[in-house]
This record gives C-alpha cells, structure tokens and sequence, in this order.
C-alpha cells in the first residue's frame, strides 16, 4: 500500500473515531444546567465574539442581538451536525420573519465549512472559529467540549437553553415558538409605549 493510501486511511481511521467519541460523549452526558450569573456570561461571550464568516468577511455576532438566537457551534466532519442542519435550514426559512436567526459556528478548517455551507444551502450566517472558539462554547455551558452544540439566546440577550449533541427540530421549535411570541409582544408594547 502506498504512502499516501495508508496516510488517507489513517486520516479516515481518525476522523471516524474522533467522531464516534464525540457522538458518545454527547449521547451519554448531560449539560448541566447553567446559573444566572453562568447564562449572562456565556451570552455575553457569544454576544462579542467577532469571527469571519465564508466570505472573508468578520462579522460582530452582536448584529444579531436583539433576535431569538440559535447558535450552533458544529464541524463539517461531525456526523450529528450533519444531520441536523437540514433542520435548522427548514426552521430558518419558517421563522426567519418572526425574528429568528440561526448563527454557524464552524469549528472547522474553512475549506470544507465553504463547500459544505455551499452544497447544502445553509442559508442563515456561517461564522469560521479556531481552537480558541472552543473557549466561547465553554463559557456557554459547553463543558465537555462537545459538538453539535447549540445555545438559545432570547431578544434579551439571555441564555435559555442548551443542547449537547444533536437537537430534533421538534424540540427547538417548541422552545423557539414561544420566545418569537414573547419578542413580538415586547415589541407591540414598545412602539405602543406601554
């Protein structure tokens, strides 16, 4: 066997273990709830983070405050982000006039995040993170160091859900629902200067 076979099946060999270990690592812990004080932290650190997106292009997450946010840090060679993706691009397409956006966070080289966000049609922001992105997932509850991971930011700015591993679309939507009601009412209030 050449070299450059044996090179490529051990890559291969890698990958498929580092993912089986992250999917049983995520199948098989729980993320702890977070406190308050851990929940306006971890938004916060979200909420600065400056990251480029598939473009070359930095974007400010903060753009976005002010919407229900769903943040998914994720990675082209994660099996469950994969598959759940389909999901956030058919729940960004139903919601996205209510005020909902969901944010990539590839943890990734770019090569691959570009093809695959180009291929599947992601069509909400995809931002590029390095090693030391892992540190904002971490400060938002991630604290296994677990992909697919997915934090929900209410039009407040505050944590009110995370997922370790993959989430249905089911359950977001049946927490996203009710957040997208409760932004709509705020802002009925606002502009009636209630």
């Amino acid at each position: 066997m050449s070299k450059l076979k044996q090179a490529a099946l051990f890559l291969g060999a890698a990958v498929f273990a580092l993912s089986a270990g992250f999917l049983f690592r995520a199948q098989s812990m729980e993320s702890p709830p977070l406190s308050s004080e851990e929940s306006k932290q971890g938004a916060a650190a979200i909420l600065a983070a400056t990251l480029p997106d598939i473009y070359g292009e930095n974007q400010a997450v903060s753009q976005w405050s002010g919407n229900v946010l769903v943040v998914n840090f994720w990675a082209t060679w994660c099996e469950p982000c994969r598959e759940e993706i389909p999901e956030f691009i058919e729940t960004q397409d139903k919601f996205r006039d209510q005020g909902l956006v969901f944010l990539g966070v590839a943890l990734d080289r770019e090569e691959p995040v570009i093809s695959y966000s180009h291929e599947f049609g992601i069509n909400y922001p995809v931002l590029i993170g390095n090693l030391s992105t892992w540190s904002i997932a971490e400060s938002a509850g991630n604290v296994h160091s677990v992909l697919p991971y997915t934090v929900v930011i209410d039009h407040q700015g505050e944590i009110v859900e995370t997922y370790l591993g993959r989430v249905h679309q089911k359950d977001l939507e049946e927490l996203v629902i009710p957040l997208l009601r409760d932004k709509s009412l705020a802002v009925r209030h606002e502009h009636a200067g209630l």
